[in-house]
């Protein structure tokens, strides 16, 4: 691994320890139905726009941020926004808290925690 190396768990501050139990790539093999699950999150995770809201997230005040103070930063329209929250709710990526007209958003650590632990190669030796 190389000091270059984009690490997702170093990015909302834990460390793969701290995962909820997810088959590794790269000890066994993934049944079809654990493939497809990581693969829908994957393609969740593979958009600029989306990864922008994850880090902006993560490194809000108190690990959360309003809908309506995303859109200016990631310099897109409130819908725009909105819609690709949705996409990381689903993906199980962000939890939505509804306060007032507003929805808050804050990292799923434990899913972001399995989906490092599924991409952390074993130990060797």
């Amino acid at each position: 691994m190389g000091a270059d190396r984009f690490d997702l768990c170093q990015c909302v501050g834990m460390s793969p320890a701290d995962a909820l139990c997810c088959p590794s790539l790269f000890r066994d093999p993934l049944s079809e139905v654990q493939a497809s699950e990581l693969a829908d999150v994957l393609k969740a995770l593979a958009d600029p726009a989306r990864l922008r809201l994850i880090s902006i997230i993560a490194s809000a005040p108190g690990g959360e941020a309003c809908a309506c103070d995303l859109a200016e930063p990631l310099q897109r329209s409130q819908p725009t926004v909105s819609h690709h929250l949705t996409q990381l709710v689903r993906a199980g990526l962000l939890t939505r808290e509804q306060r007032g007209k507003w929805a808050w958003f804050r990292i799923n650590d434990a899913r972001v925690g399995a989906i490092c632990a599924c991409l952390t190669p074993a130990a060797s030796g």
